[in-house]
């Protein structure tokens, strides 16, 4: 029986997309060595300039992208790519990126943020996630997203409780969301304004979307808070 990892591709009667923006050859060449072998159709790009002139001339179902490029920054061919290709998934890879960079992407609505190195199987959940939402988003013709349903809003919900209640129970998690931001999320139904609120401490969308917390609930909040204040 294949495995969720070896059946990625192999699912969809038209092999998605992807555009690899990544100017080490090295990385880029094995990152297309790897989705090729996986069934997906692959574009490179090594700089940011490369990046839009094939969205110009092309569609793609996913960019997978560095962030630190000969040309343009990454973050911004991220922002250009989400205001004029908002149907296209966003994956960030990067040897560079802090938390405030996670909670940046993450508000440009990018579905994963990798830190290099990363293993195949890290980037072939990730790519398999992306996908599988992009599938699943209610684009119109002009790839404005339509609104979120009630049941969406209450699956949010109760995933922000758990979370914000597992970084009072669990030292762990505790650190490694400070530390890694969204990357801890992963497991958790949020969508991407959802996971920037929480490892960025926007306690005025919290309070909006969930709703009134306790304060052992609002505790990471506030020491988010207070480290960004240093």
């Amino acid at each position: 029986m294949m495995t969720q990892l070896e059946t990625a591709a192999i699912k969809y009667e038209v092999p998605p997309h992807i555009l690899v923006m990544e100017d080490d050859l090295n990385v880029a060449k094995g990152l297309e060595m790897v989705l090729s072998d996986d069934g997906f159709k692959v574009n490179l790009a090594g700089t940011g300039e490369l990046a839009m002139e094939a969205f110009r001339k092309q569609r793609f179902d996913l960019l997978v992208a560095d962030l630190r490029l000969p040309d343009i920054d990454g973050m911004e061919v991220i922002r250009r790519v989400r205001t004029q290709k908002p149907e296209t998934e966003v994956i960030v890879i990067t040897g560079y990126g802090t938390a405030a960079t996670a909670v940046e992407a993450m508000k440009l609505g990018v579905s994963d943020f990798l830190p290099k190195p990363f293993t195949d199987d890290q980037i072939k959940i990730a790519i398999s996630n992306a996908l599988k939402a992009h599938e699943e988003k209610p684009w119109v013709e002009d790839g404005v997203r339509k609104p979120e349903t009630e049941e969406e809003r209450i699956i949010q919900k109760r995933e922000v409780i758990q979370v914000m209640n597992r970084t009072w129970e669990d030292q762990t998690f505790w650190r490694d969301l400070m530390e890694k931001g969204s990357v801890a999320l992963t497991e958790y139904r949020l969508s991407n304004e959802a996971k920037a609120a929480i490892t960025s401490g926007d306690l005025k969308w919290i309070n909006e979307n969930v709703g009134e917390l306790t304060q052992k609930q609002l505790m990471f909040i506030y020491k988010r808070l207070e480290r960004e204040a240093w």
